[in-house]
């Protein structure tokens, strides 16, 4: 079973000003990421000025009247947060102005948002359009005659469809909360550039019931390891198990032991940089071209680390059947067999439901905290390309490196891969010669 992320969500909400106890009830399950969107300086400088506009439109008569008869000041009003204000004004951002009026401080506060919001960029990951979220708090134009007038009646009349009734520059529609998942916000917000966003792995993340059940076969026994069929698993998958499950867990794991063909992806080589769990590379030459000894070579391991080594429990990930006879070559072995949706038959899962033993899909683990070992990946590469740049396209060449590294990516992803570190490339002089930089 799978439930929908709400990490992107969860930074929208707390950037459009959501007050904190409706942050902390809808999206309890990113508590550690709203302690770091809080401590984010130009997270919460986005927010405060958030705040301050949807204020200010919400009360925007009331706020004009008390301004211009008696004399008040947003800094005085109790409708706004007189605390966010001193904060932004300590940090260089001015706020309170005299002789102001409402329909001023409206284009004020948009021309902070405006000049603010590119400084949140680094918040979201490099897989989503950050075009799209920008225009949530970007509004184009806003100084021109009758463009923030349109924009105020527009919220005013369509309020209930706004998320938490917090204004944001968009198109509303009566689709419920556009913050309630990452699924839907996707859909949505591509959606009203005329794009879909389709990789469900981004948005998808294993459930509770899973994630028990891997603790408590880790628990259950003494010394569990993980056996790693690296010709029938991808490492980007696997880290995203890594990642998607409690650190005090893995902690119990004694290693993992990568069983490889010289002729996998060299991902593999950057899996133990991304863990704390002692990991074992071994690379399986082969005697013929045609004929792998993967499986053979992980097979006696696998039986020696149980017969030598004490582990009494195994985490198999592999799609492959053949490790079937191997389960069965072990009945006082404890297994956990992880696999591939698209790899794996229904015969071999068939014996293990037979046998009670627990299986899992890898796929079914968010991949969307993956980058930076894809970036890892996708830079040693770039790195042997160096020496050759001449004469090389530059997104001919972003399509190479994922192609060797077996990276999986939308078009819009390598787009934004090849401008933000290909198209960048430069020359740099160290100890008197010249080198080209990346610049990460």
């Amino acid at each position: 079973m799978t439930v929908d992320t709400k990490e992107v969500v969860t930074t929208i909400a707390y950037m459009i000003g959501v007050r904190m106890s409706a942050l902390n009830v809808s999206y309890g399950e990113c508590a550690e990421l709203i302690e770091t969107l809080r401590a984010d300086r130009d997270a919460t400088t986005i927010r405060y000025l958030c705040k301050l506009r949807t204020a200010l439109l919400q009360h925007f008569r009331k706020t004009d009247d008390a301004m211009r008869y008696e004399l008040k000041n947003l800094n005085i009003l109790e409708w706004y947060d007189h605390d966010n204000i001193q904060q932004l004004e300590k940090w260089g951002i001015p706020i309170i102005h005299a002789n102001y009026r409402a329909d001023k401080y409206v284009h004020d506060l948009t021309k902070l948002i405006n000049e603010n919001i590119d400084k949140c960029s680094h918040l979201f990951y490099d897989w989503l359009n950050w075009e799209y979220i920008r225009d949530l708090f970007f509004v184009p134009k806003y100084n021109k005659d009758g463009v923030m007038k349109r924009e105020f009646r527009k919220y005013m009349a369509n309020i209930e469809h706004y998320p938490f009734q917090m204004y944001i520059h968009w198109h509303p529609a009566d689709v419920g909360s556009i913050v309630y998942s990452d699924r839907k916000f996707l859909k949505i917000i591509y959606g009203q550039h005329n794009d879909s966003f389709t990789d469900y792995t981004k948005y998808r993340d294993a459930g509770d019931e899973t994630r028990n059940n891997i603790y408590h076969f880790i628990d259950s026994t003494e010394k569990t390891a993980i056996a790693v069929d690296c010709e029938n698993s991808n490492p980007f998958k696997l880290y995203s198990v890594l990642k998607g499950l409690n650190p005090e867990e893995l902690s119990k794991i004694e290693k993992i032991t990568l069983y490889d063909d010289p002729n996998t992806t060299a991902g593999w080589d950057w899996l133990s940089k991304f863990t704390q769990i002692p990991v074992e590379h071994i690379e399986i030459d082969r005697v013929t071209d045609r004929k792998s000894l993967v499986d053979v070579r992980m097979t006696a391991s696998v039986v020696t680390d149980f017969y030598q080594g004490g582990i009494t429990s195994f985490i198999i990930v592999s799609s492959d059947s053949d490790y079937w006879g191997l389960i069965e070559s072990l009945p006082n072995a404890h297994f956990l067999v992880m696999y591939e949706y698209e790899k794996i038959g229904t015969a071999i899962k068939t014996a293990l439901t037979e046998h009670d033993i627990y299986y899992c899909s890898i796929d079914d683990f968010c991949s969307a905290a993956t980058e930076d070992m894809k970036k890892a990946v996708l830079f040693a590469e770039l790195e042997k390309h160096l020496p050759t740049l001449i004469g090389e396209n530059p997104m001919e060449l972003t399509r190479k490196l994922y192609e060797a590294t077996r990276v999986t990516a939308t078009k819009k992803e390598m787009e934004n891969f090849c401008n933000r570190f290909v198209k960048t490339l430069r020359l740099k002089i160290v100890d008197g010669k010249f080198l080209i930089e990346i610049q990460r």
